[in-house]
């Protein structure tokens, strides 16, 4: 059984966004790999949008199984910071429109199932992520090496792993169905 990865590496400005299959044997195939930007010297709603809209459509296009998420993380630049979670917020809100189950993993976890350290660098993710997939050159920029990093991180690391069938559920995805039936119930109350 086939399982289709969109991977999604967070960004306001440019956003990667990688898919791949991943086959029974644990290979894995490129599909697609782009970078959604968004104008810096735009509106924030305007810009939010602009990647929203590009990241329905490839959810629309490929049909992931499953969408994998780089894990937000804090450091010193907390615009930057913003941004990435505004993002991964709309990503989450896709997913669950689309009853698409979600994995989030840290920039460390990524590292170490690509490249076997998790203190590896942008050029030596990139480089064993064009290995894996058979590509000739390491795609470019580094957004669009990560979100295909991301997308083999979860494949690898949930081979074997049931999934959810269609339809179905996750608990998370339960988790918030409630949370907002209940704060449906607050506001209608």
């Amino acid at each position: 059984m086939t399982t289709r990865i969109l991977g999604i590496d967070p960004g306001l400005t440019r956003c990667g966004v990688g898919v791949i299959d991943l086959l029974a044997s644990r290979k894995v195939s490129l599909v697609s790999v782009s970078v959604l930007r968004s104008d810096p010297s735009s509106n924030l709603v305007d810009r939010i949008g602009i990647v929203a809209d590009a990241l329905e459509v490839l959810i629309q296009t490929h049909k992931p199984s499953v969408i994998a998420i780089e894990r937000v993380y804090s450091d010193a630049n907390v615009r930057s910071v913003m941004g990435t979670a505004q993002i991964s917020g709309v990503a989450m809100f896709l997913a669950h429109k689309y009853g698409i189950p979600v994995a989030m993993h840290t920039p460390t976890e990524v590292k170490a199932a690509v490249t076997g350290s998790g203190r590896a660098d942008k050029q030596q993710v990139g480089n064993m992520v064009a290995r894996i997939l058979g590509l000739s050159e390491v795609p470019k920029p580094a957004d669009a090496a990560d979100s295909l990093a991301i997308a083999i991180c979860h494949g690898w690391r949930s081979f074997g792993a049931s999934q959810p069938a269609a339809g179905q559920l996750t608990a998370a995805q339960r988790t918030w169905h409630a949370a907002a039936q209940a704060a449906a119930a607050k506001r209608e109350g």
